[in-house]
C-alpha cells in the first residue's frame, strides 16, 4: 500500500489494551495506533478522518499525561447523533482508538473487558466530543476548527471536473495533491495550534 509520505510524520497514539494482553493479541497490550490506520479503516484519508484521529489523539494524551492511554476504559460522548453530517466517520475512528462501542461490542470475559455502552450520541456537552475517563472520571472536551485551514482555491474545480470524467490525467494528480495537502497542514503544521483543535477540560 503506497501512501503519501507525510503519513509516517505523522505522531502516533501508544494505547495499553488489557484484552490484548489478555488473550495475547499483543504483548503485554501494547497497541500503536499511526494515521495509516485510520484511513484504512475509513478507506480514505480527508480532514474528518485526519480530525477524528488527532483530536483523539490529544485528548488521550491530556487525560494521561504520565501513562499509557487505556484503550477500554474510555467513555466517549459526541454532541450530534450519529446520523448528523460526518458523525458516524468520526466516530468509526474514534472507536478504533479508544475501543469504545455503542452496543455492538465485545461483551466482555468474567465480568471484565465489556467494550458496550462506552459510546454515546446526542449528548449535552459543550464541545464536538467528549472523552472521560472510567477509572477517574476525568475528561475533556475536543472540538476541531477546521474552516480556518482552507483547501487550495482550486481543488473544487478540480473535483468536479474529476466526479464528471472531464479532468485530465495531470488535473486528476493536482487534485489528490491540492487534497491531501490539506490533512498535511492539519496534522503536521496545525496539530498542536490550540485555536484549530480546541480542548477544554471538563469541570475546569
Amino acid at each position: 500500500m503506497q501512501t503519501p509520505a507525510f503519513y509516517d510524520q505523522v505522531r502516533s497514539l501508544n494505547v495499553y489494551d488489557p484484552l490484548a494482553g489478555f488473550l495475547g493479541a499483543a504483548e503485554e497490550g501494547l497497541i500503536e495506533y499511526r494515521y495509516v490506520d485510520a484511513v484504512k479503516l475509513a478507506g480514505h484519508s480527508c480532514p474528518t478522518v485526519a480530525a477524528a484521529y488527532w483530536m483523539t489523539l490529544k485528548a488521550l494524551e491530556h487525560l494521561y499525561p504520565d501513562s499509557l492511554p487505556q484503550r477500554g476504559g474510555i467513555r466517549v460522548e459526541f454532541r450530534q447523533d450519529p446520523l448528523s453530517g460526518v458523525t458516524g466517520v468520526i466516530a468509526n475512528v474514534v472507536a478504533l482508538l479508544t475501543g469504545a462501542t455503542h452496543d455492538t461490542g465485545f461483551k466482555g470475559i468474567g465480568g471484565q473487558f465489556d467494550r458496550r455502552r462506552l459510546l454515546h450520541f446526542s449528548a449535552e456537552i459543550s464541545g464536538e466530543i467528549r472523552y472521560t475517563r472510567i477509572d477517574t472520571g476525568q475528561a475533556v472536551d475536543a472540538t476541531a476548527q477546521l474552516q480556518s485551514i482552507p483547501f487550495a482555491p482550486q481543488t473544487a474545480a478540480l473535483m468536479q471536473k474529476c466526479l464528471d470524467g472531464s479532468a485530465t490525467a495531470e488535473e486528476e494528480a493536482e487534485f489528490r495533491a491540492c487534497w491531501q495537502a490539506r490533512v498535511r497542514m492539519l496534522l503536521l503544521e496545525h496539530g498542536d495550534d490550540p485555536e484549530v483543535f480546541v480542548l477544554r477540560p471538563v469541570g475546569q
